[in-house]
């Protein structure tokens, strides 16, 4: 069964690049274009990795992170925050609040599919 990966994103450009590049990597996607979407998304479609970015629409990245890491049903569920901000602050804010991962945009497409793997390894 192929791995579930839920893009969070509010950009349409680059949900369409990463669906598209996640897709072609074997992987089932869904998308969620706001914060409360994301929550919704993570619970009907259960994915086992979510690529989350951090300013969007009704609830942060940071928020949503936070949300899914308080749910013991989502507790294997992997987090890479894919987002602009890149402050140290940020990124430590990011893994505080249980990202596994943290990736400034612009990112590599190849060292994403690479961290994705690992994670889903």
């Amino acid at each position: 069964m192929a791995n579930r990966v839920l893009i969070v994103d509010d950009e349409p450009n680059i949900v369409i690049s990463l669906e598209y590049l996640l897709k072609k990597e074997g992987f089932e996607v869904s998308v969620a274009t706001d914060g409360e979407a994301a929550l919704r998304q993570a619970g009907e479609f259960r994915p086992d990795l979510v690529l989350l970015d951090v300013m969007m629409p009704k609830k942060s990245g940071f928020e949503v992170c936070e949300s899914l890491r308080a749910d013991a049903a989502q507790a294997e569920l992997k987090i890479i925050m894919l987002t602009a901000k890149g402050r140290e602050t940020e990124i430590t804010k990011g893994l505080a609040l249980g990202a596994n991962a943290y990736i400034t945009k612009p990112f590599s497409t190849k060292d994403l599919v690479a961290q994705i793997k690992t994670l889903l390894a």
